[in-house]
């Protein structure tokens, strides 16, 4: 990956091309063949961000080759070495993405060519990206044209190109243009959100400190710094949605009166506020600011008013592993304006022989986006539900309702930078709705002496509410629990959904995604002691769960013992839910009793049981206990580093999913795929 400037947004592009090799490429790394040494020992930032994505399981030293430094006292000696510590990383990766320098000196002709070198000797496609910015389609052409010449002198080839910050109503034309070179290309968007410097970055950049606010939101972008220099009516004339405002601390006025806007109806929301010139408010405004309890980052500085809004407007953003926002703005602009199979064919990755978690979050994702489903979400009060929804929306993986008080959730999420756009949020207290499931739930449940006026207390409640919109086809499914337990969770889908036909136990599996393969743990979750024919259940749903989710089911019913070597109730216990899954399913592979090791270690399966069609590769492994299954997936995910993605309900008519109150964001994103993916088995989308 190589550029032939400065700014052109490459790590940005890098993020993005390194989610799609993952999506299809197995253990992939990275590497970056020229760093620069840093004399107070800071690590290469754009490294340790693709780090983060990264499959294969490098050390941050191991994906070094040289030094600028090095390239210039020998670049001969700098090209060799480079070809040896690449080859050391590609020996334990099926694909590595090599990162080209960074154009941070002052602009350096032959950098390119260099990099061009690198490539060559190393046998790898450069991918190219260029700089649109204030460039026509036929200058941007003409440049790629003596860039793939002087990329072609050293020996290499250009595969791909990508035209980077373009005008969005020039996209069609500058790819047209590209077209003409004859090497693959596409072009991508400017995205502010890409370039804006954080409030922090701000901060950092005016040596400020943090005077009022929440430090938290010190983490959105400035889309735009404007000066308050006018009076305070022509300034709110002029915000706009992600403004930082530049105002002396004496301005008293100017300082109130945004404080106030930016929790008023009506008004757009700032990023910030900086107070220049050395002064802070007086007493009694700073205590009336501090007394509001404004969550709204104003920070101030040192500065006069010019070389303040001088450093502001000369800080731009950086892609870093910090930056949540600007890693979903890159990963999602990569997938919505660039074919994956097509940029594989001039790449020639090979394809992945294995399943690593990345590729089957990917998956995950694009299964949604295939067929859009409808998801409620209840808990609208926690910041990870707003965070996961705006990743959600922007990445085109589920239609969203959050449930909460609109005016709230939508300040809350304005102040922290998510777009919101196509999201409904209802009030489960005074919602329309109410009096039409008030009568449903009385309908449903009068027979266990349930009165109206108790109904509509219940369907008030935010998980009975969610249920209820799944239940009369208002969504499709719905995600909670980060903020409840499970049992308020569940307990609605048992009163209300029910149990599929022919399914008497609603139970859960774990995907856990280990290096290589991704398994299915069932129960985990649920049902504390299952009976065998629970048991039966819970291995019959989680085969079906499996095979839905792409994971060909081979289906070990796990013991202390394996075959006929234990005795006892427990053993006798899995023994006989073995005979009735195999009476009940008869083409399922199933073998139990068996220990885990003998069910997913061949060696051990060739001793203990050497015939058997699971032992040794089994996919879905079903526990005795809840004991024994909830600690076994936590041990597996602590100890062997697996990603778990669950708990996934199974048994139900429609998809109700719970998540741990621990929940990463990103563990919440991937369980409502995983709910709209189920919806999209349950039937038609809802309304």
């Amino acid at each position: 990956m190589a550029s032939a400037e400065g700014d052109t947004g490459k790590s940005a592009i890098a993020l993005g091309l390194l989610a799609l090799l993952i999506a299809t490429s197995g253990r992939v790394g990275v590497f970056r063949p020229i760093f620069r040494a840093e004399a107070n020992g800071d690590r290469d930032r754009i490294l340790e961000l693709l780090m983060e994505y990264a499959s294969a399981d490098l050390d941050y030293d191991d994906c070094l080759g040289v030094t600028y430094d090095d390239v210039h006292v020998d670049p001969d000696a700098a090209v060799a070495e480079i070809v040896a510590r690449f080859h050391a990383v590609e020996e334990r990766c099926d694909a590595v993405l090599i990162l080209g320098s960074d154009y941070t000196d002052i602009g350096n002709p032959s950098e390119l060519s260099f990099n061009a070198r690198v490539a060559a000797n190393l046998s790898a496609p450069v991918v190219l990206a260029l700089r649109a910015v204030d460039q026509t389609p036929q200058t941007l052409r003409a440049h790629a044209d003596l860039l793939i010449g002087e990329i072609a002198a050293a020996h290499a080839t250009t595969a791909v190109l990508i035209a980077n910050r373009c005008d969005p109503a020039q996209l069609k034309q500058i790819t047209a243009a590209l077209a003409g070179t004859g090497v693959q290309s596409w072009a991508l968007p400017e995205d502010p959100i890409l370039v804006a410097p954080t409030m922090g970055e701000l901060k950092e950049a005016l040596g400020a400190e943090l005077y009022s606010g929440d430090p938290e939101l010190l983490d959105r972008e400035a889309l735009r710094v404007m000066v308050g220099g006018m009076t305070v009516e022509h300034i709110l004339e002029r915000i706009t949605d992600g403004t930082v405002v530049i105002t002396p601390a004496d301005r008293s006025d100017v300082l109130l009166s945004l404080v106030n806007a930016n929790v008023a109806q009506g008004f757009p929301r700032l990023t910030g506020i900086i107070l220049n010139g050395g002064l802070r408010p007086h007493l009694m405004i700073d205590s009336l600011v501090k007394g509001l309890r404004a969550t709204l980052p104003i920070i101030a500085c040192e500065q006069g008013t010019y070389e303040t809004a001088r450093t502001a407007a000369h800080t731009r953003g950086q892609v870093s592993r910090f930056s949540a926002r600007k890693i979903e703005a890159a990963i999602a602009m990569m997938e919505k304006h660039v074919d994956v199979a097509e940029l594989m064919k001039p790449l020639d990755v090979p394809l992945a022989q294995v399943v690593t978690p990345q590729m089957f979050e990917y998956e995950l994702l694009a299964r949604a986006r295939a067929d859009l489903r409808h998801i409620v979400l209840p808990e609208g009060n926690d910041d990870r539900i707003l965070r996961a929804a705006g990743i959600l929306v922007r990445r085109k993986v589920a239609r969203l309702t959050i449930l909460g008080d609109p005016v709230v959730v939508r300040g809350r999420a304005d102040e922290l930078g998510i777009d919101f756009d196509g999201v409904d949020v209802i009030n489960p207290l005074d919602s329309e709705l109410v009096d039409e499931f008030t009568e449903v739930y009385y309908q449903l449940r009068k027979h266990k002496g349930i009165g109206e006026e108790a109904a509509r207390d219940i369907v008030r409640d935010v998980s009975y509410f969610g249920t209820m919109m799944v239940h009369t086809g208002k969504a499709d499914g719905m995600v909670s629990g980060a903020a409840h337990t499970t049992a308020h969770t569940i307990r609605p889908s048992f009163e209300i959904i029910k149990t599929k036909p022919g399914v008497s136990t609603v139970s859960s599996v774990f995907f856990m995604c280990l290096a290589d393969q991704v398994l299915a743990f069932g129960d985990c979750a649920v049902v504390p002691d299952p009976t065998d024919e629970q048991l039966a259940d819970i291995a019959i749903s989680s085969s079906e769960t499996a095979a839905a989710f792409g994971i060909e089911p081979r289906v070990a019913m796990l013991s202390y013992s394996t075959g006929q070597s234990g005795s006892g109730a427990d053993v006798d216990k899995v023994r006989v839910a073995t005979g009735l899954v195999r009476e009940r399913r008869p083409d399922l592979l199933v073998e139990g009793p068996i220990q885990y090791d003998a069910a997913v270690e061949p060696s051990v399966a060739a001793t203990k049981m050497p015939d058997s069609p699971v032992a040794g590769k089994a996919t879905v492994l079903i526990f005795p206990d809840l004991n024994t299954g909830n600690n076994t997936y936590k041990a597996v995910q602590r100890s062997a580093g697996a990603v778990a993605i669950g708990p996934v309900l199974q048994g139900l008519n429609k998809p109700i999913n719970d998540l741990s109150r621990g929940a990463l964001v990103s563990d919440i994103v991937n369980t409502v795929a995983i709910t709209a993916i189920q919806a999209q088995s349950a039937g038609k989308g809802a309304t």
